[in-house]
């Protein structure tokens, strides 16, 4: 872990990054590409200086209350959130100033600030969002090490459900020749019927790879599938996205089962929701 110094936290659009880097482990993250220029090891977590004191500013200066985003690059829940709690502060903060937030994850460590995202959901909205790639245990622990076990999010999003927090899945990636079975897609979306979720984000059945991340990957195939990465390289050569062979047939059963349970499974709808400052107790809001 280092820190690092920084002019700003928020982008114009209201997403942040906490973190820089991750210590989750998966084996398919497209964090690691030489595009997003990391100029440290990816497990060597940048924390950024004064974080909390840069987002108090910059929220107090904001005209109009917003949805914050976190999560989209760098887990807002890595283990060392455990103690440092720059997350958890970050949250007291959007509360405070009666923000909005969407915040995605694939650690149940979030329900230990379970407080806080219930406060930020009675004013405005708090949007809870899980990656759930397979729908297996064991196999989750493999490309997925050092992450919340697939029934622990689902058991998450359980008790969220419960408190009344709206919840979002992103069903991605899929992995060729290893998670992208209709059985494994129907165990995922009976958990996130069963769950209530508002929207499954899906942005077709395969994964993408580009350099740095490809490496990893392959790597980690050899340690795991053997014989694998050769069936990749032949298949789709240095391609940036790598579809399943069913991909028609997953997409055709993600989208009669969704539709008839009633979930949002149109990528802009979710995004839009997501997006959307909603208020519920104007009289609460009145922070200047």
């Amino acid at each position: 872990m280092h820190y690092k110094q920084y002019k700003h936290i928020l982008s114009p659009s209201g997403g942040m990054n906490l973190y820089r880097g991750c210590t989750h482990g998966c084996i398919y993250c497209d964090s690691r590409s030489r595009c997003y220029q990391f100029d440290h090891d990816f497990e060597d977590i940048e924390v950024k200086t004064g974080s909390a004191e840069m987002l108090e500013t910059e929220l107090r200066r904001k005209r109009k209350r917003c949805m914050i985003g976190t999560g989209a690059m760098c887990d807002p829940y890595l283990h060392l959130e455990e103690t440092l709690l720059v997350t958890r502060r970050s949250l007291e903060l959007i509360e405070k100033y009666g923000f909005g937030l969407a915040i995605q994850t694939k650690s149940t460590r979030i329900l230990r600030d379970l407080d806080l995202l219930e406060a930020i959901n009675e004013k405005a909205k708090c949007v809870v969002q899980f990656t759930l790639t397979t729908f297996d245990d064991e196999l989750c622990g493999i490309v997925e090490p050092n992450v919340s076990r697939t029934s622990e999010r689902i058991a998450a999003l359980e008790i969220l459900k419960k408190r009344g927090i709206p919840t979002v899945v992103w069903l991605t990636p899929l992995l060729p020749w290893i998670t992208d079975s209709v059985e494994n897609l129907n165990g995922i979306l009976d958990a996130c019927i069963e769950t209530g979720v508002k929207g499954i984000l899906n942005f077709g059945f395969g994964v993408t790879l580009r350099e740095g991340d490809r490496e990893y990957f392959y790597s980690k195939l050899d340690a795991h599938f053997p014989g694998l990465k050769r069936r990749y390289i032949s298949t789709f050569g240095n391609s940036y996205q790598c579809m399943s062979d069913n991909n028609a047939l997953l997409h055709r059963v993600f989208l009669e089962k969704t539709a008839r349970s009633g979930i949002l499974n149109s990528n802009d709808e979710i995004f839009a929701y997501l997006h959307k400052f909603e208020t519920k107790n104007a009289e609460q809001l009145t922070m200047f």
